[in-house]
């Protein structure tokens, strides 16, 4: 755990995976994107992904992603992120299972920010855009479901 009380847990995930860096860039986004907000996330299965999912939004289904916002500062609230989608949707997108979960949990941190791609008129897609190109990260969430 990092000295503000934010952390990222790894739960059920590769052993091969380089934690070192997610933690890292756990960090760059508590300091870059979200300026001192901080956020913990989890790093588990499809299957603790569902029952989140189901617990909380009612939506029976396994997702990559679930953001918990906190509605206060500075802590803004959890990340839960499905290492399994990641492992997959990696293949599926020619790069790293980090650089997979490194999407993710931007999308994430925008979304306990208060934003939302579904209502804001792509306020979202902007920021998320934006923030991917100057991680250098590959294609976000919102440009993938885009037609």
């Amino acid at each position: 755990m990092s000295s503000d009380g934010s952390t990222i847990l790894f739960e059920r995930c590769p052993a091969s995976m380089d934690k070192k860096r997610l933690r890292r860039f756990h960090k760059r986004l508590e300091i870059d994107v979200t300026r001192g907000g901080f956020f913990n996330c989890l790093l588990t299965g499809d299957a603790r992904l569902r029952e989140l999912n189901r617990e909380f939004l009612s939506h029976d289904e396994a997702t990559d992603v679930l953001s918990f916002p906190s509605g206060s500062e500075p802590f803004l609230g959890e990340i839960a992120i499905s290492a399994d989608r990641a492992a997959s949707q990696a293949v599926r997108f020619g790069h790293s299972i980090e650089q997979e979960i490194e999407i993710l949990m931007l999308h994430g941190a925008l979304h306990l920010m208060g934003m939302d791609h579904e209502t804001d008129r792509g306020r979202m897609r902007k920021a998320e855009a934006g923030w991917r190109l100057r991680l250098g990260l590959s294609q976000g969430l919102i440009e993938r479901a885009s037609p």
